[in-house]
């Protein structure tokens, strides 16, 4: 089963590596990393996706609490969060098929971002369903590349991580 963790961590080299190197260790496979600065540059937000049972995901949760540097671990369930990915798809195109690779990408919403003579560059974002269709259906087409970001997410709502801190207080003052 797919799990979705965001990590509040503080803002300072070698955290993720040090976070990282947590999951290594213990023989836990990482799915999906992203990781960026928060609203306060202090601190960073690391969102990992693994797949794994219940008693599985939980330990990965406990040890990432025992970690100093980790403030906050917030577990976000599908259905309570907004979670996001973005893709770069280069497709072959050319006069022949271009309106038909832009028709495709217009249902997805999916952005041109770059126009050469035999190709053309998208950007997608969603979630991996989303960006899975969209490359199934310009396949026939030609993909020639793919990259995708690590999976981002908040949870919905009024709640956040920092109600997971420790120091609730000191981070609310220094972040809202």
């Amino acid at each position: 089963m797919k799990h979705v963790l965001s990590v509040f961590v503080e803002n300072q080299t070698g955290v993720l590596v040090r976070v990282v190197s947590m999951f290594s260790r213990r023989e836990f496979n990482i799915d999906s990393l992203a990781v960026g600065v928060t609203e306060s540059p202090e601190f960073s937000r690391i969102t990992v996706v693994v797949h794994g049972d219940e008693n599985l995901v939980e330990q990965m949760i406990k040890q990432l609490e025992k970690m100093p540097v980790v403030k906050a671990v917030q577990r976000l369930e599908e259905n309570n969060a907004v979670c996001r990915g973005m893709t770069l798809i280069k497709v072959k195109a050319d006069d022949n098929n271009r309106l038909d690779v832009l028709k495709m990408a217009e249902l997805f919403r999916a952005h041109v971002v770059d126009v050469e003579a035999g190709s053309l560059i998208f950007e997608i974002t969603g979630g991996d369903d989303k960006v899975t269709a969209f490359l199934k259906v310009v396949k026939p087409y030609g993909i020639m590349e793919v990259i995708r970001t690590g999976l981002i997410a908040l949870e919905r709502g009024e709640h956040t991580i920092y109600e997971h801190c420790e120091e609730r207080e000191y981070y609310g003052k220094n972040l809202l």
